[in-house]
């Protein structure tokens, strides 16, 4: 499956393959499947490592030619990672090979159909690239919100375990992250412009592209620190439940620390002159009942608990 373009300053129509004039002034814009990469790379004249590596590795690229630039875009959907789009571009020529074309080919068609007056390669690549991107603003704000009922569900005791959730977050905040890196890294690469073959309109619109995610990419790590402070937040929580839990069996234990005593002292194998009174058996009773009593008494006294 391919969509092709004839691009002139006034209009952009679509051609078939067998419409293409090399003898034309026009530029081509070409929306190629991986499946017909080898279709794109003869009619666009694009060596054929060049596609083969940049589908070989799950990181962005860049790299300058000779009158030709040529990028790898990973595609993302709602914060998860999805396919990769290669793009070339030349003065006459722009070609977009991705790994499901129906991620782009959508996008690719509303733009050249908006397009007016002043038709352009590099503000269709610019376009292209701001609607290909992934837009975090919106995920970011529900991975926010989910946080705070984290963090208010711990607050409140409503949830006592929470790891798993905790993880999850992180590992979606740490794939965005990755991504808004490689973004960043590529489009800084994207205006130096080498090759000079965008414009001043495009490098504009480029560098409102980039400030936008470089924003994005701090508040991607903003929410990382949110979700290591509620993590810490539950760490504490346990160790003050551990903390309890210990308070409760040593106050249980030093109550009893007294009986034990008197069982010791009862234990021993000594003639005693309780042993001949008929009361001697319910006055220990009584006792340890008394030192039990004045025992909780006193941590009660002190709140000990």
């Amino acid at each position: 499956m391919e969509q092709i373009y004839q691009i002139t300053e006034t209009s952009a129509e679509p051609i078939s393959v067998q419409e293409i004039d090399v003898n034309s002034s026009a530029c081509l814009l070409g929306v190629f499947s991986r499946q017909d990469m080898e279709k794109a790379e003869m009619l666009f004249h694009v060596p054929h490592t060049l596609l083969t590596s940049a589908f070989s590795t799950r990181s962005a690229k860049f790299e300058s030619h000779e009158e030709m630039d040529f990028f790898a875009l990973n595609l993302f959907d709602e914060g998860r990672p999805g396919g990769k789009v290669c793009i070339c571009l030349r003065r006459d020529a722009l070609l977009f090979v991705c790994s499901d074309v129906s991620e782009i080919a959508p996008e690719i068609d509303k733009l050249v159909s908006n397009a007016q007056k002043h038709v352009s390669l590099d503000l269709i690549l610019c376009g292209a690239i701001d609607r290909l991107t992934f837009d975090g603003a919106e995920c970011l704000m529900e991975m926010e919100q989910e946080i705070e009922a984290l963090e208010d569900a711990l607050l409140t005791s409503d949830k006592q375990d929470c790891v798993r959730e905790i993880v999850s977050l992180r590992k979606r905040l740490m794939a965005v992250k990755r991504y808004y890196e490689q973004l960043l890294d590529l489009l800084d690469a994207v205006q130096e412009n080498e090759n000079g073959l965008i414009g001043k309109r495009a490098l504009r619109a480029l560098k409102i592209l980039n400030g936008r995610a470089d924003r994005l990419y701090h508040n991607v790590l903003n929410l990382r620190d949110y979700v290591t402070q509620v993590r810490e937040a539950y760490q504490a929580q346990v160790d003050i439940s551990l903390n309890k839990t210990m308070k409760l069996f040593t106050v249980i234990t030093a109550i009893f620390l007294p009986l034990s005593l008197i069982v010791g002292w009862y234990g021993m194998n000594l003639q005693m002159p309780e042993y001949g009174w008929m009361f001697g058996y319910p006055a220990v009773i009584g006792l340890s009942a008394v030192v039990v009593l004045l025992t909780v008494l006193l941590f009660k006294k002190h709140k000990w608990f």
